[in-house]
């Protein structure tokens, strides 16, 4: 049995400027507020609201990055979409020095992977209570763009 999935949406992160929350218990956190974006697919496509959204980054011990990211996905049509979501990006110690000066670097260098998980009371787009997505990315100059796929 192999695994299937099918492009679900494009998805681009525009985000103010990181917030150093400093070495704590559960390592060093960094929150990266997001101002917006959008998102575009086959089946649905819309704006990320600037009001709800945050990146709460952890640089683990293993040097690893965890994020724990929501946002809300506005859709054209004016449903709304809780979109919460893991990931790991994993680099070498110099490509994460580049991505902190903000230097674009090829999505290709280091590994950049998310779980995507959705929450909406739309009947339209209900079917997304109900799936398993997986996203790989990579940052751009105004903040993150992922790839976004539904399991099938």
């Amino acid at each position: 049995m192999s695994l299937q999935a099918r492009p679900l949406f494009d998805l681009t992160l525009h985000l103010h400027p990181m917030i150093e929350l400093g070495q704590t218990p559960a390592g060093g956190r960094r929150i990266f507020p997001v101002s917006g974006g959008a998102f575009e697919g086959e089946r649905l496509k819309g704006d990320v609201s600037p009001l709800i959204g945050s990146d709460l980054l952890l640089m683990r011990a293993d040097g690893a990055f965890q994020q724990d990211v929501r946002l809300l996905l506005v859709t054209d049509d004016d449903a709304h979409i809780l979109m919460t979501y893991r990931g790991v990006r994993r680099a070498s110690a110099e490509i994460d020095q580049r991505l902190a000066r903000g230097e674009i670097v090829d999505p290709s260098e280091y590994y950049l992977r998310t779980t995507p998980y959705f929450e909406t009371a739309s009947e339209r787009y209900g079917w997304l209570n109900g799936i398993v997505a997986v996203a790989q990315g990579g940052r751009v100059p105004s903040g993150v763009h992922y790839e976004v796929h539904e399991i099938l």
